[in-house]
């Protein structure tokens, strides 16, 4: 073992030794780093798009069950899943608006942001119903049609707002 002891000495110093610079290019980190953000994006933008729900897009049909025939609603699409809606349905004096915006949040659920305003005559002599915040949508029906969830106007009477696409 005292023998073995010098030449391993000997071999670590010699394999320790730096006997000449290395002349390898400085890679730039930043650019690797860029590099692999583009490509996480590219994966994270097409795991989105398969996640994303049925387009709402376009102008559908609103509707109100004490004002007689259909208005119209517009669905802009801000987002992924997220639209600026706006419409009317009006005939004589009765009324009702929609304008905000809106996200589709499961396939059953489209949950609105903004102010639906109408006016009955027949609810509280057509006094001016004003409800802000958020309000679900729901259907039953695979999205061919979504009706308001909560219902009950100030007047105490339950509407039937309903948007079919």
């Amino acid at each position: 073992m005292k023998k073995l002891f010098p030449i391993l000495t000997l071999l670590l110093i010699i394999s320790c030794k730096k006997t000449e610079e290395t002349n390898s290019p400085k890679v730039d980190s930043t650019k690797i780093i860029d590099s692999i953000n583009v490509a996480r994006t590219k994966i994270n933008d097409s795991i989105l798009v398969s996640r994303a729900f049925k387009d709402l897009s376009g102008t559908h049909s609103l509707t109100h069950d004490m004002i007689a025939g259909s208005g119209k609603i517009s669905f802009t699409k801000t987002g992924q899943d997220e639209y600026k809606i706006s419409g009317e349905n009006k005939a004589g004096s009765n009324f009702v608006k929609i304008e905000g915006t809106a996200k589709v949040t499961s396939s059953k659920n489209l949950k609105f942001n903004g102010k639906i305003s109408q006016s009955i005559s027949d609810y509280d002599d057509g006094k001016l119903d004003v409800r802000n915040g958020t309000r679900n949508f729901s259907t039953k029906d695979d999205g061919k049609t979504f009706k308001l969830h909560e219902s009950v106007n100030q007047a105490g009477f339950a509407d039937k707002i309903i948007i079919k696409l």
